[in-house]
């Protein structure tokens, strides 16, 4: 765990980059702290809560939770002056952690952003103005080694989350046709064939890709044709339950979908990637998929589901 001296510093916000990271899945493990600091430990195990230690366990999860530790100034004297400037340390590099991490989280595919100045500016004052707005949620001081540990967790989701503040800015109708719509890309627009079985929802497994969960994960056909684009999904939705759910597993995929009242999702198989964040269908599926679509309308509910590697 690392340790960080108090002194004035300054929160460094960096841009929402598109990186590329490998996929994770939270273990047990990561649930735990520095053995020091037993009452953090026990909150995180009694809370089912792990460190957020990829961007795609935060899409799993639908959280990030950092934790950071800190030492007093070196002129503390008293007691009290050694805990309070020990964990306003501790404080300070949680949000430079919370910065660092989101800046390897991704908005869009690469092929999506025409303009990276625009892109750099919106999504900067998005992030600094979210991550000034975390709160801590558990802390602890050991006394014995004057050291204060801080835990930090905001939601991907819902009300006050990460999603939140970037969609408010993103899915703005005079910024999403430049950050999000470079281009005029064709919608597909099958002749609809029969569907013998009801489906409301939507598995795509993509554990064979190199996919990556983004807050706007698209689907395209063969033909470069958008079959699912969550930009044109209400805000609402997008805030409270974000362009769909992650998971390791179809069986989880169809678990996580029951909570968004899925019943009998299609599965299918993703054929190949446009870019990281974009998958592609095939011909075939595609079809099946907006077929029926047609009748349950669950792609404009976001009632979607991605199975990572």
């Amino acid at each position: 765990m690392k340790k960080f001296f108090f002194a004035p510093v300054s929160l460094v916000i960096f841009t929402l980059c598109m990186v590329i990271f490998t996929s994770g899945f939270a273990s047990a493990e990561d649930s735990q702290v520095d053995e020091r600091f037993q009452k953090a430990n026990e909150w995180l195990q009694q809370q089912k809560l792990v460190v957020t230690k990829r961007p795609s366990d935060a899409f799993i999860n639908g959280y990030v939770l950092v934790v950071a530790e800190g030492l007093p100034k070196p002129d503390a004297i008293s007691p009290g002056q050694k805990r309070l400037t020990a964990e306003r340390a501790a404080e300070v590099l949680a949000y430079r952690k919370l910065a660092e991490f989101f800046d390897g989280v991704a908005v869009v595919g690469d092929s999506m952003v025409k303009d990276a100045a625009l892109q750099y500016d919106i999504v900067r004052i998005a992030v600094a103005g979210f991550v000034k707005g975390a709160t801590v949620v558990q802390k602890e001081y050991n006394r014995e080694e004057e050291t204060a540990l801080v835990i930090m967790k905001v939601g991907m989701t819902g009300p006050g989350s990460f999603g939140e503040a970037i969609y408010s800015k993103v899915l703005k109708p005079e910024v999403k046709k430049e950050f999000i719509e470079p281009q005029t890309v064709p919608q597909y627009k099958p002749k609809p064939v029969p569907v013998e079985e009801k489906f409301d929802g939507l598995v795509v497994d993509a554990s064979e890709q190199n996919f990556r969960p983004a807050l706007i994960n698209r689907i395209f056909t063969q033909k470069g044709e958008v079959l699912y684009d969550p930009s044109k999904i209400s805000q609402k939705v997008l805030v409270e339950q974000g362009c769909g759910e992650y998971t390791n597993s179809v069986d989880k995929a169809k678990a996580a979908l029951e909570q968004r009242g899925v019943a009998n999702p299609m599965v299918i198989k993703a054929s190949g990637s446009v870019n990281p964040s974009d998958l592609q269908i095939s011909d075939e599926d595609s079809v099946k998929i907006f077929s029926a679509n047609q009748k349950a309308n669950f792609l404009s509910a976001a009632k979607v589901a991605f199975v990572l590697k």
